[in-house]
């Protein structure tokens, strides 16, 4: 496949979160609070499986683990805010079913497939470690905004999640440089200032209320 097919597929998904997060932004900034609405979701699970995708055809492990494990937290998310009941039966089918039939179709491919993913000249072991542990970090605030929701009963994003959110980010900035992503590194740049923003807004929130 054509590189620049698989740059648009990266930079689409990029856009929508992007996207996702100047529509959070700009809500939490007219509310003077930090809010989660039901767009952010809707775009961050479409962006997620775009992103899975770019990073099948770019054999980028790193990128294809930190999607997998935050999408089907995205539709929890939207199953809480009971906006998941609203998307046809058919659509809930194929968004729930697509990720598991990707995988099984690309490791049915077997030592080729795997070799690219772990034996890829262009992503040395230090640089697939690198990776590995900036989207695992990245992940993990979705796992502890997943936790915070539950515990609540309502989808939130509490200042935790913003503080991963930021330390992740920096950290695959910093694999993009070394990897030479063009779209990881627009995307992170633009997500590393607006998580910086809603920091900052909780912290005053905090203040208000203390």
């Amino acid at each position: 496949m054509s590189d620049w097919i698989i740059y648009s597929i990266g930079f689409l998904a990029q856009l929508l979160f992007s996207s996702r997060l100047v529509v959070q932004w700009l809500t939490s900034e007219k509310q003077k609070r930090v809010i989660t609405p039901t767009l952010f979701w809707t775009l961050s699970l479409i962006a997620s499986f775009l992103l899975f995708i770019y990073g099948y055809l770019r054999n980028d492990f790193a990128i294809m683990l930190g999607q997998g494990l935050t999408y089907f937290i995205y539709i929890r998310n939207l199953q809480l805010q009971n906006q998941w009941q609203r998307y046809p039966v058919i659509v809930r089918y194929i968004l729930l079913f697509m990720p598991a039939f990707i995988t099984v179709f690309y490791f049915n491919n077997n030592t080729i497939d795997v070799q690219l993913l772990f034996k890829n000249e262009s992503i040395p072991l230090w640089l697939l470690v690198l990776g590995i542990v900036s989207q695992t970090v990245f992940t993990l605030r979705f796992v502890f905004q997943w936790l915070y929701s539950e515990k609540h009963k309502t989808s939130s994003l509490p200042f935790g999640f913003w503080a991963l959110s930021l330390i992740g980010s920096l950290l695959i900035l910093a694999y993009a440089i070394f990897r030479k992503d063009p779209v990881l590194l627009v995307g992170h740049l633009l997500g590393a200032t607006i998580y910086i923003r809603n920091l900052i807004l909780l912290k005053k929130q905090d203040a208000q209320t203390s």
